[in-house]
């Protein structure tokens, strides 16, 4: 193995066992409430699987996890391990991804608005390859790291409501000036990049986005710029609820790459996708610290009297400036499982919320649920994107725990992207087989051995 990850950074499963039965066992005895910390248990083979599957889907494509959607350790050195690259926002991100010994040539400074102190530092650190959508961020670039190597963002935003305000990317009219601006400051532009993000995402957003970003090689080729390089972004689906499967959208990338930049072309590609690995793989434990009783008006009770009807607030162990910080990245609050069965079926119409104290700290409203009390626990499934992410450099709240789990298959799955051998026939007797870790995958795996992104620059 690489030795980014190893046995001991997770918890190896017993055949059948999910993790949902991991939580169970986590849950089991009586805890003090001062002592119920909401927790995450993480299925690091179901990010195995879900990495095959790109692989398989997006044969030409080369994925870099942007390190904000999650950068929780165990899914930091899986995927290092399993040879992707990291988008990073920042110089805390490219930190983090550096202290567990990803190599700078494996990093891309995604962020179109970098700090010139960020600038400095990823010089500093050797990373290179970055991204610019304007010409203040280009002329920050030119005189704080004349190395890098930059590629131009392009707008490209696949739901018409998105307001301007919120789009990053330069519009085609646009891009020869900036071009020519890279050129008047010899700052060397080897690509294009967009990114489509996950709201309202149509498949075929991807072919008119790479239909444009074709335009844009050519207006750099016409400036005499070689690019090499295109950044196809994220947006791709993390559960299979989603309106667009990730094979159709992977099926509609392949035939534009086909049309706009076929094989042999000279044209690496790259993605960013985030929620497509950690979406459902991470499930978050969260008890009840605090329970409030809010009188319904009943409007023309007829003899029933008013209040007899009745809403509850439940407090959780964490909220929007934790766990749930997914909400505010426009990813609405899963709905809650009950950790225990409860005795009654009458459902209350229920609002979550954080730890009391912030009022704007809201979660979800309108859940149904049967009356719970002080320390029970509820059940959050698909919560990995967005919902643990780099400290702040100022400090922050406490990060829930994280368990992570993985079966024996697919670890030895993830030997066989490296192209090592497999464990000797004995070994397999005692193989674990959880439902979820992607060992459906293993015996028919036929993609290369991982890329080596040191090709990009």
């Amino acid at each position: 193995m690489n030795g980014y990850l190893n046995e001991s950074n997770f918890t190896m499963v017993e055949e059948g066992f999910t993790p949902r039965d991991l939580l169970e066992n986590l849950l089991v005895g009586p805890c003090p409430s001062s002592e119920q910390q909401a927790f995450f248990v993480a299925d690091l083979g179901d990010i195995v699987r879900k990495h095959l599957r790109f692989l398989k889907a997006l044969p030409r494509v080369k994925p870099y996890f942007p390190v904000k959607c999650n950068s929780s350790g165990g899914v930091l050195r899986l995927l290092a391990e399993l040879g992707a690259g990291f988008a990073c926002a920042n110089k805390t991100e490219i930190a983090a991804v550096q202290s567990i010994g990803v190599p700078a040539d494996k990093i891309f400074y995604s962020s179109p608005c970098k700090q010139i102190a960020h600038i400095k530092y990823a010089a500093s650190r050797g990373v290179r390859l970055m991204a610019f959508d304007n010409e203040v961020e280009l002329g920050k670039v030119a005189r704080s790291h004349p190395q890098a190597r930059m590629l131009l963002g392009i707008a490209a935003d696949s739901s018409p409501s998105a307001h301007p305000s919120m789009m990053f990317g330069a519009t085609l009219k646009s891009c020869r000036r900036l071009l020519e601006a890279a050129k008047e400051q010899a700052v060397e532009v080897v690509g294009i990049s967009f990114h489509l993000g996950s709201c309202s995402l149509e498949p075929q957003g991807f072919a008119q986005a790479v239909a444009e970003a074709q335009l844009a090689f050519d207006m750099g080729a016409e400036l005499g710029y070689r690019m090499h390089l295109l950044d196809i972004g994220g947006g791709f689906p993390g559960t299979e609820d989603a309106r667009a499967q990730f094979e159709e959208i992977a099926a509609v990338i392949n035939s534009a790459l086909d049309t706009y930049f076929p094989e042999g072309c000279g044209v690496e590609i790259i993605a960013r996708p985030g929620r497509y690995y950690v979406t459902s793989a991470f499930t978050l434990a969260a008890s009840i610290t605090a329970k409030e009783e809010i009188p319904m008006e009943q409007p023309g009770s007829d003899g029933e009297e008013s209040g007899s009807k009745k809403s509850l607030v439940y407090h959780l162990s964490d909220g929007i400036y934790g766990a749930f910080s997914c909400v505010l990245f426009d990813s609405p609050c899963p709905k809650p499982l009950l950790h225990k069965k409860p005795c009654p079926d009458h459902l209350l119409c229920s609002s979550l919320r954080g730890p009391p104290g912030l009022p704007e700290d809201r979660i979800a409203d309108g859940v149904e649920l049967p009356e719970l009390q002080d320390g029970d626990w509820l059940i959050f499934q698909d919560m990995g994107a967005y919902s643990i992410a780099v400290p702040s450099l100022l400090g922050g709240c406490p990060q829930p725990q994280v368990t992570y789990a993985m079966s024996r298959l697919a670890w030895e799955a993830v030997q066989l992207c490296q192209g090592k051998p497999l464990p000797a026939e004995d070994d397999h007797e005692s193989a674990c087989t959880p439902l979820s870790c992607g060992w459906e995958m293993v015996e028919s795996l036929c993609v290369p051995p991982v890329f080596a992104p040191a090709g990009i620059i």
